[in-house]
């Protein structure tokens, strides 16, 4: 019987089949030996060992066609990384990174901008204005307020989605209301330093519909994005590559040197110069990392 893995604790694997029953399974001892681990996400092949009781085995892993290394997982189409639009308040550096990351996993990204009924309509447009003008597409929601959540829900139709982004943003609320039968729990965030609890323990995969799933995953703290040169950082800001072209120099930094294409962008606004200035912070950091 083939199934998706929609949870994964302690070698034991809840398995959604295509008979709308959940298993729980243990993976063969082949896996360990062949040094692989089964991923949330990853489509098996299992044998049923007691029908009455849901019990089964992992037979087999089948072909994934992506697979994200923090949080571990397989054949994700996309991640929806949230940020709260205040309390807490953004932290425009954190998400650029989380950005970065998913550049570097080659996986395609949504923005998602919860909490909207706690800012003006004039932010809210801003903070889309952003990350649009970077290529990505982003949605403005409010939980609470019901709003904004059937465009969002549309982005993830047909898709698996792994939810991203800090505690306290609200995710779980939005699974929640996305997926009722989640019942996960939901966090409050401190008054004190606006940062929420981690109420996600484990990655898990949740049905919404037919061929529509989204991935709860524990909550980020910080993201590293050490590996990337800082002369190659240019390279995961979508909204730089043209402007790249424009530059006088070959190799050019987009920092000091003159004539630069993406500094001349910025002053026009073609470039945000909330992005441009989260470049130079990035940029500076990658390139006081020594590289041996």
């Amino acid at each position: 019987m083939i199934g998706k893995i929609t949870k994964g604790i302690a070698g034991v694997y809840s398995v959604h089949c295509e008979d709308g029953a959940l298993y729980e399974c243990k993976a063969k001892g082949i896996f360990r030996k062949d040094g692989i681990k089964p991923l949330v996400g990853d489509n098996v092949r299992i044998s049923v060992l007691d029908e009455e009781k849901r019990l089964g085995n992992l037979e087999e892993i089948l072909p994934r066609h992506s697979e994200l290394l923090r949080p571990a997982a397989a054949n994700i189409d996309q991640v929806l990384i949230v940020f709260a639009a205040a309390k807490p308040a953004p932290n425009y550096n954190l998400l650029d990174r989380f950005l970065i990351r998913m550049g570097l996993e080659k996986i395609p990204v949504v923005v998602g901008f919860s909490k909207s009924e706690l800012v003006s309509e004039e932010c809210r447009k801003e903070n889309e204005a952003v990350y649009r003008s970077a290529g990505y597409p982003v949605y403005s929601f409010s939980v609470k307020e019901k709003s904004g959540l059937e465009e969002l829900r549309n982005a993830l139709d047909g898709k698996t989605t792994a939810l991203a982004g800090p505690s306290g943003v609200g995710k779980s609320s939005l699974l929640n209301f996305l997926c009722p039968k989640a019942e996960m729990e939901t966090g409050d965030v401190s008054r004190k330093i606006e940062r929420g609890r981690h109420t996600t323990r484990h990655a898990e995969l949740f049905e919404l519909q037919k061929d529509t799933y989204v991935m709860d995953t524990p909550g980020f703290s910080s993201l590293y994005v050490n590996e990337i040169p800082a002369q190659e950082l240019w390279e995961y800001f979508p909204e730089m590559r043209d402007a790249e072209k424009e530059c006088r120099f070959t190799g050019c930094s987009h920092m000091e040197e003159p004539d630069c294409g993406v500094k001349n962008r910025v002053k026009s606004g073609e470039i945000k110069k909330q992005r441009y200035e989260s470049y130079r912070q990035l940029y500076t950091e990658l390139n006081g990392i020594k590289r041996y």
